[in-house]
């Protein structure tokens, strides 16, 4: 139930709003084109199966995965109810 002067459901659409907000900014920053053969940090090759999986892709499975260890590390800052119930 809404109050004031905002109708039923308007919080949910800003909700919604801000997700697909996220997913289309994910969706443009990832890779397209043609995929490279080898890694553009470390020079080894990149399997068939990521190039097929991943288009656009320019970076080995162990060189992207250090990339994104910082990015895995960053705590969820709402936490769970249970954690606020501590």
């Amino acid at each position: 139930m809404a109050g004031g002067w905002s109708r039923d459901g308007a919080v949910q659409d800003q909700i919604d709003d801000t997700v697909m907000d996220a997913v289309l900014a994910a969706r443009a920053s990832l890779p397209v084109g043609e995929s490279e053969r080898y890694c553009t940090i470390c020079g080894e090759d990149i399997p068939e199966g990521r190039r097929w999986a991943v288009p656009g892709v320019r970076t080995c499975v162990s060189c992207q995965s250090g990339r994104d260890r910082p990015f895995a590390s960053t705590p969820n800052r709402r936490g769970s109810k249970d954690s606020q119930l501590r």
